[in-house]
């Protein structure tokens, strides 16, 4: 099966990495930092995805849009910026026409940019997998549990029960 890869920056990429992580046909989510070009040439936060055609690019957006603040323009953007990072022009354009579609299904804006990927750095050895090595964490319990149970009251038909069932 062949892997299509995306990457998407918002909030914590502890919370980002957990929830990719929890959906069928995604094989690999890697944590990390990531950069742009351009004004967005600083790392923040954020993950890449490798995933299969069992999952539509759409449906990850969708889901990274729900699952972070994509309408809040708060103080901590610079580190948490919201992006989705694309490689390749094809997915740019397929993404506008994502965020377009649905920006109709929320009440604010939303502020999340379409960026392309430049560059990645890696989380550090002890964060990775970090919601699968801690789900009892004060934090994953407070920040992560909540949009897991998201997925599974939204998205329930993506989710890969398996990985989180222990968890929430």
């Amino acid at each position: 099966m062949e892997l299509k890869k995306i990457a998407f920056g918002g909030g914590c990429h502890w919370c980002t990495e957990a929830v990719f992580q929890s959906l069928k046909g995604v094989e690999d989510v890697k944590q990390g930092f990531i950069a742009s070009e351009g004004k967005n040439n600083t790392f923040s936060e954020a993950v890449i995805v490798s995933f299969t055609s069992e999952i539509e690019l759409e449906v990850l957006v969708e889901i990274h849009l729900r699952t972070h603040k994509s309408t809040s323009k708060h103080t901590m953007r610079k580190k948490y910026r919201s992006a989705v990072y694309y490689f390749t022009a094809a997915q740019k354009e397929q993404c506008l026409h994502v965020l377009q579609e649905l920006q109709n299904k929320f009440d604010a804006k939303i502020i999340t940019e379409i960026l392309a990927f430049k560059e990645f750095k890696p989380s550090n050895e002890a964060f990775q997998n970090y919601y699968l090595k801690n789900p009892k964490k004060p934090f994953c319990e407070t920040y992560i549990n909540p949009k897991l149970k998201l997925l599974l009251n939204t998205f329930s038909n993506h989710v890969n029960v398996s990985k989180i069932s222990n968890t929430i």
